[in-house]
């Protein structure tokens, strides 16, 4: 079902894109490592291709259309076209946050361009190489229903833009879908949360664990295929149950 797509994965250079990333090489995707640190978009392609997979790594600043549509170049010249796009990233393992009536604007502005009009940027870049059968899969989180910051609500900005670019492109034939995560174990989640407070956060939870990459890419994997061919506009919390939405 998967061999031989192409899929590009923002944010792929470590944490959950990283797993989003290995686990569709493994399925038999070409991938596109996106990322703004090239020494860890690097590494992530160059694991790929040891492991016997096919990948190739583009830096970009998805807030920038300028580098967004050097994405869409470079991956036209090596592959001729896309058929996935996960758009994964985001700041947030070193996030500073303040409150909205004090922080810097230009910080702010900074966080809403990539965390959420990224999305957008890329989806308009990647888009023109895409056909009939496509699948986007935007990155939510299950802070968007938690009002607690600016991250929480670019994450409920996500949802948003997921029904409405669902909407935009369902006549094209490509489908637009989101996964919130709960809290998953990765490094920024240590990094961000202190160890009492996820202690805490996880009794709290009816699936009383952190999430794993892998979890998310089961996810992930579904809403690209096939088997989901009549779903668009779908916000899937995976979060072990932690925000139930009747």
């Amino acid at each position: 079902m998967f061999t031989g797509k192409v899929a590009v994965v923002t944010g792929a250079g470590q944490g959950i894109g990283e797993g989003y990333a290995k686990g569709l090489a493994q399925l038999g995707c070409k991938l596109v490592i996106a990322d703004i640190d090239s020494a860890q978009g690097e590494r992530v392609s160059g694991d790929i291709q040891k492991s016997g997979g096919e990948s190739l790594f583009v830096k970009v600043d998805v807030s920038d259309e300028t580098s967004a549509s050097n994405l869409a170049r470079q991956v036209k010249e090596k592959y001729g076209a896309i058929d996935y796009l996960v758009n994964n990233a985001a700041m947030f393992g070193k996030l500073d946050f303040n409150p909205l009536m004090t922080v810097d604007l230009g910080y702010l502005n900074k966080i809403v361009g990539v965390n959420m009009l990224g999305a957008v940027v890329m989806t308009r870049a990647c888009v023109p190489l895409m056909k009939a059968g496509g699948a986007i899969v935007n990155q939510s989180s299950t802070a968007a229903w938690m009002n607690y910051d600016y991250y929480s609500f670019t994450k409920l900005a996500i949802n948003g833009i997921t029904c409405v670019l669902a909407r935009e492109l369902g006549p094209k034939g490509i489908r637009v879908n989101a996964i919130a995560p709960g809290p998953t174990d990765t490094q920024a989640l240590r990094d961000k949360v202190p160890e009492e407070y996820l202690k805490g956060m996880i009794a709290a939870m009816p699936l009383a664990r952190l999430g794993t990459p892998e979890d998310l890419l089961k996810s992930l994997a579904f809403l690209l295929s096939d088997d989901a061919s009549w779903v668009t506009g779908l916000i899937m919390n995976v979060d072990g149950g932690q925000w139930m939405r009747p």
